[in-house]
This record gives structure tokens, sequence and C-alpha cells, in this order.
């Protein structure tokens, strides 16, 4: 092929780079840089010139380094301020490097090396596509709207996952897809009812069910066992059909006293998920993993058209980066489920019974209507479900910031209405 450019070193009297010429393909000067270098011989700085030898004002470059003699920052500035930070173990092996730019791009690489062992996270998700979104709906959308064949291609929900089917102002049908909610009787699909859906659709007078969305913990509290999803996924794979999975309340779920299933369970058998930060601790956004080849190609150009792109997208990435440290997020997780197992326990000694039974932070006790106007006068949550002329099931969620305290007070509240 054609030569795009060609370089040229002059070096000083102790062997370091003191000068390097870019040729263009022709042969001609497009500029050359002047190195200055520290007494171990490492580039703390260049200076950039134009062929005529005037300062390019345009290019900048510095480095730090430890005192090993490893570089820990660069700068470069090329009109978009650019900052590399890199770490390294005790051997000086580099193991991490993180990547920003002053609009917003945020990118880590990190190394393994022999003996050392990447964390689940880590291991799961290497080479994947992870992106940052600020909410779930708009990530969601723009993935679908990458995948899915315009207007004819439907996306199968329960009935009981009220964000694609009822809230968010028709978010995802709003992209031409259209959302076919299904009844189950615990918030969870099964291959069984995904079929009877394909069966009601199997001509050109109908969408084509495309892609399936399920949501762990589910809508109501329930959580997908390692069997649920393996059943979904050979039956997904079987006909041609796209896995998705919510996880917005997933560190709920994978803490919760019945779950079996692993981070890295899901990143095998899903083409898609997310990890919510908005419900377990992180002040903003999402984490979209997107794990089949054919979802990665038009992704960052939809979630650029739907708004959906961070222009801070580091931000977003730092608090995930903190979460995952140190098992910060399944730690925050964790706490919400033991503050819903002793209200569920309170709940129960007195008497009432749930809509569903719910091993995770969400909790759906039936009550009756006078008791609910008076609870509401002290505590903020939300009527979901008519039961009866009488009675209703109320949603009450703990979060990684409940206090103990306060679970008590609402559960002698409780009695004392009851």
């Amino acid at each position: 092929g054609k030569l795009s450019y060609s370089y040229e070193y002059e070096y000083d009297n102790v062997g370091n780079v003191a000068k390097e010429y870019r040729y263009t393909g022709e042969g001609e000067l497009d500029f050359y840089s002047e190195y200055e270098c520290n007494e171990d011989g490492n580039c703390v700085k260049k200076m950039y010139y134009n062929a005529d030898g005037t300062v390019n004002d345009g290019l900048s470059y510095t480095a730090q380094y430890d005192k090993y003699g490893n570089c820990t920052e660069e700068l470069y500035d090329n009109g978009d301020f650019n900052r590399y930070t890199h770490t390294y173990d005790e051997h000086d092996r580099l193991l991490r490097t993180e990547y920003t730019t002053e609009s917003g791009l945020y990118r880590v690489e990190e190394y393994f090396w022999d003996g050392q062992e990447p964390t689940p996270l880590e291991d799961s998700l290497l080479d994947e596509e992870i992106g940052q979104a600020e909410g779930s709906s708009s990530s969601q959308a723009a993935l679908n709207e990458g995948v899915l064949a315009p207007a004819s291609d439907g996306e199968i929900v329960s009935l009981e996952i009220r964000t694609t089917n009822y809230d968010e102002t028709g978010a995802i049908e709003g992209t031409g897809h259209k959302v076919l909610a299904l009844p189950t009787p615990d918030g969870k699909l099964t291959p069984a009812i995904i079929n009877e859906c394909l069966k009601a659709h199997t001509d050109e007078h109908m969408v084509q069910p495309k892609l399936v969305y399920i949501s762990d913990s589910t809508e109501i509290g329930t959580v997908y066992k390692k069997a649920d999803l393996e059943a979904i996924h050979h039956f997904c794979r079987q006909h041609d059909l796209y896995l998705y999975l919510d996880g917005a309340r997933l560190g709920s779920a994978l803490t919760c006293e019945e779950n079996d299933l692993e981070l890295s369970d899901i990143a095998q058998m899903t083409d898609a998920f997310y990890i919510g930060g908005t419900k377990n601790g992180a002040l903003l956004g999402e984490a979209l993993v997107i794990l089949n080849p054919a979802m990665k190609a038009d992704f960052r150009f939809m979630l650029k058209n739907r708004g959906a792109m961070l222009a801070k997208g580091f931000i977003a990435g730092i608090q995930f980066e903190e979460l995952f440290r140190d098992g910060l997020f399944f730690e925050m997780a964790s706490h919400e489920n033991e503050m819903a197992k002793i209200l569920r326990n309170g709940i129960r000694e007195l008497g009432y019974s749930f809509y569903s039974d719910s091993p995770t932070n969400q909790l759906f006790p039936i009550l009756p209507n006078g008791v609910i106007d008076k609870l509401e006068q002290e505590f903020l949550f939300s009527r979901q479900y008519v039961i009866d002329d009488t009675h209703t099931a109320v949603r009450l969620v703990t979060s990684w910031a409940t206090k103990e305290t306060e679970v008590h007070r609402f559960l002698e509240t409780l009695k004392r209405l009851g």
C-alpha cells in the first residue's frame, strides 16, 4: 500500500531521543518535535514545531514518573485535553490505564499477569462493550433501535414489567417497536409463555417477536434461578431471539438468599444486560453490557441519537469502578436485603399476607385501605395493586441507605394502626 508517514530520529550524547521528524508519504517534512528527558532518560516534555520551524501551539505533551522510573501520568493536548494515568504493581508491571478527555470520554484498560486473578466482574466482562447512560429507559431504547428491524420487530416482556409496558411515557414503543406484555404467575417469563406469544404472531399482519426482556429482580421482587435463565437462553437460541436482562435491581437479586446465579452466568446466557447503579448507591447512571457482537455495531450512534450519551461519561465510569472495588456493590445490596428481611418477617408476624413471594428488597404487603391511609401520613410508599374494595397491595422498597431504626419504626406504627 501507499506509505502514509515516515519518521526520523536524532539522539543526544547519552543516547536519549532528542528530536523526532515526521515526513509525509511524499517525503516532505510534516512537523518535528524536541524531547526533554530527565536524568533517567525518560521523556518528560515534548515541544512540537511546524515544518517552517514555528511553534505548534495546538500540540503539547508532558509526563510524570515515580521513583522507579514508571510513567504514572501523561498529558497530551491536541485540541482535546487527554490524560493517561497508569498504575503498577509491586513488581513494576503495568496493571491499569485510565484515559480521560476534556470532552468527557472515559476508558479503562486493565492488565492481568500470571498469578493475578481478575475479579468476577472483570473476568466476566473482559473485552465486552460497556456503555454508560443516565438511565435504563434511554439506554434500552437505543439498544432496541440499533438491533431491531424498524416497525416489524416486537419485544416480549412480562405483564408485570411496568417500566417497559406502562411507565417511561412509551419510550420503548416510541422507537417503533411494539411491546408484547404477557401475563405471568410470578413476574417471570418461561419458555412456555414465550412460545405462546410466538404461536400467536405468525404472519405479516403482526409484529415479529424478536427480543425477550426479563428483569432480575423482577418488578414484583421475585428472582430468576440459574435453571430459569438457562431454559430461556436455550429457547431464545433455538428461535433466533435476543435475550435482554434488566439489571436495575441486579445487586439485590444476586445477594438475596434464594439466588444461585453469578454475574458470569448472566454474561454467558444473555445478549445484553445492564448493571443498575442508580438503585444501588450511585449518584446516576447504569452500565449496559453488550455481549452479542451483532448488537455492538451501531449502539454508540443510537445512544447519542437518543440523547442518552453522557457528555461526562467518565463520571459514571468512576462510580462503577468504585462500586466494584472490594465488593462494595454487593455489600450495599446485601444491606438492603437484610433490611427487607426484617421488614418482611415483621409484617408476617402481624398477620398480613403478600402479593408476591419476594426474597429481595421490594415487598408488596396486602393491607386494609384504612391502615394505608394512616401510614401514608408518616411514610413514603406507593399503592401498587388493588386486591378488592377494602384491600390494596402496597410497594415497600429498602435501599443501601435504609436504617434499621426506620424499619422498626414502620413495623411499630403498622402494629399500632392494625
